[in-house]
C-alpha cells in the first residue's frame, strides 16, 4: 500500500523524480504540501485543489489537540471521512508549535517572526518578544494554549496517540524545535530528547498498514550534531526521514545544513524538508536531494493580497496596481490568470472582498504546483540545472526592476 520509488536521478546524481504510494493514491516528487492547519485551506476547496495538480496537503495535530477536535474526527473514523476527501493527507507531531509558543515567542524568531535571523529586515528582535508559554522535561512539554489559556500537556505518547486517530497516510515523530539562537549546549541536550522521543514515538506507533511515519533531524545550525541525528534517525525505522528544527541564521546556513546530512540518509527513502516554501529555496532544496517541501507561505501571502509570480511577490494591496491592466503571471494558466487583470483584483483586496482571498489562494497553490510539475519534467529531461538558471534569472531581473 506505501512505497517510495526513485524514478530518476538528475545529471548530478542529487537531484531526483519519485513516486511515492500511499493508499490514497501516488505523489509525485518533488512536491509541495500545503498547510490546511485546521483542516481547510483557507480560500480553497479540496476539489478544486486537486483539479489543479494538488496530491497532498498538512493538517496540524497541535490545533486539533487543543480544541478537542481530535474526538470529533474518531467519531468520524479519521480525518478522510471528516474532510471528505481522498487526497494523501499529513499530520505534523505539534513540535513546531510547541516551539513557537515556546523560544519562538521569547526570542522572536521563527515563522511568527523571521525564520533565519540575519536575513530579517531589522535586527531588532525586542518587539516581537513575549512570554514563553512552555516548559520542556525529558518527559515531554507543558504549556498554556493560547486560545484560551488552559494548561496542556504534550509527550510524544500523546502526539502518537492523537496522530493516529487523526488517521493521515504520513504521521511525523514528536521532536523538539530548536530555535536558530539556541546555544550549541541546549541544541546537544534538545537532540538527546528528540532521539529519545523518536524511540518512544516508534514504539507507541506499532505495526500498521494504514499509516507511515517520518522521523525528523534536528542539530539546529552545528555541523556534528546534525550528521549525529542524520545518522541515528536513519538507523531507525522510519519509513521517511524530514528535515526540521532551526536552519540557522541565513539561508547560506541551510544549504550548508542540508550539504552535509542529505548525503546521510537513506537512498531509497523519502526527504521531507519541514517548513520550507519560498521559490528559491525549493530550487535550493530540490538541487540536494529534497523530495518534499511544506509550509504556510503560498495561501498566508494571498490572505494578505499577495500574488506568487517570477516577478516576486506582488502586493496588491498597493494603489499602484489600480491601474495595472496585465495578469498577475502573463504565463500563468491558472482561470484567475487567464480571466483578471491585477487592477481588479487590487480593487477586491483594498475593498477586503472575500473573492480575493479565493482568486489569490487558487493563483497561487496553482503557481506553486506548476512549479512543481516543471522541475520534475525538467529533471526527468536531464535540464534541471539550466531550468533553475532561467528561473533564478527572471526573479532577479524583475526584483531589480521594483
Amino acid at each position: 500500500m506505501f512505497d517510495f520509488k526513485v524514478v530518476r536521478n538528475g545529471n548530478f546524481k542529487r537531484e531526483r523524480v519519485g513516486i511515492l504510494k500511499t493508499p490514497h493514491g501516488n505523489i509525485h516528487t518533488p512536491n509541495f504540501v500545503p498547510v490546511a492547519t485546521k483542516g481547510a485551506l483557507r480560500g480553497l476547496n479540496f476539489f478544486d485543489f486537486k483539479k489543479i495538480g494538488g496530491e497532498v496537503f498538512f493538517v496540524n495535530t497541535f490545533h486539533f489537540f487543543i480544541n478537542n477536535a481530535f474526538k470529533i474526527v474518531e467519531k468520524h473514523n479519521g480525518l478522510h471521512n471528516f474532510l471528505a476527501t481522498d487526497i494523501p493527507l499529513m499530520t505534523d507531531s505539534g513540535g513546531f508549535q510547541v516551539f513557537s509558543l515556546g523560544f519562538g515567542m521569547e526570542q522572536g524568531v521563527g515563522k511568527i517572526a523571521n525564520i533565519f535571523p540575519e536575513e530579517a529586515k531589522t535586527k531588532n528582535f525586542s518587539k516581537n518578544k513575549n512570554k514563553n508559554l512552555i516548559k520542556i522535561d525529558k518527559d515531554g512539554i507543558t504549556f498554556f494554549s493560547p486560545v484560551d489559556g488552559k494548561k496542556y500537556r504534550l509527550t510524544p505518547e500523546t502526539s502518537i496517540e492523537i496522530q493516529k486517530i487523526l488517521g493521515a497516510d504520513f504521521i511525523f515523530a514528536f521532536d523538539e524545535c530548536t530555535s536558530p539562537l539556541a546555544s550549541y549546549q541546549y541544541t546537544k541536550e534538545a537532540l538527546e530528547r528528540t532521539h529519545n522521543w523518536a524511540k518512544i514515538c516508534l514504539r507507541k506507533f506499532g505495526k500498521t498498514k494504514k499509516q507511515k511515519m517520518f522521523g525528523i533531524v534536528q542539530g539546529g545550525e552545528w555541523k556534528d550534531l546534525r550528521e549525529q541525528s542524520a545518522k541515528f534517525i536513519s538507523s531507525l525505522p522510519f519509513f521517511g526521514i524530514a528535515i526540521g528544527g532551526s536552519l540557522g541564521k541565513s539561508k547560506k546556513d541551510m544549504h550548508n545544513i542540508l550539504d552535509w546530512i542529505i548525503p546521510l540518509l537513506p537512498k531509497e527513502k523519502p526527504r521531507h524538508l519541514l517548513g520550507i516554501g519560498e521559490i528559491e529555496d525549493i530550487f535550493e532544496g530540490v538541487e540536494r536531494g529534497v523530495d518534499l517541501f511544506d509550509c504556510v507561505m503560498p495561501t498566508r501571502m494571498a490572505r494578505r493580497g499577495v500574488a506568487l509570480s517570477f516577478e516576486g511577490k506582488i502586493d496588491l494591496r498597493k494603489s499602484k496596481f489600480l491601474f495595472d491592466k496585465r495578469p498577475i503571471d502573463k504565463n500563468c494558466n491558472c482561470f484567475v490568470c487567464k480571466n483578471y487583470k491585477r487592477s481588479y483584483l487590487s480593487h477586491l483586496v483594498r475593498e477586503k472582498e472575500i473573492n480575493s482571498i479565493n482568486f489569490l489562494v487558487f493563483h497561487n497553490l496553482f503557481f506553486i504546483m506548476n512549479l512543481m510539475r516543471k522541475i520534475r519534467e525538467s529533471i526527468l529531461k536531464g535540464n534541471f540545472y539550466s531550468f533553475k538558471k532561467q528561473c533564478q534569472k527572471k526573479l532577479k531581473k524583475n526584483q531589480k526592476k521594483r
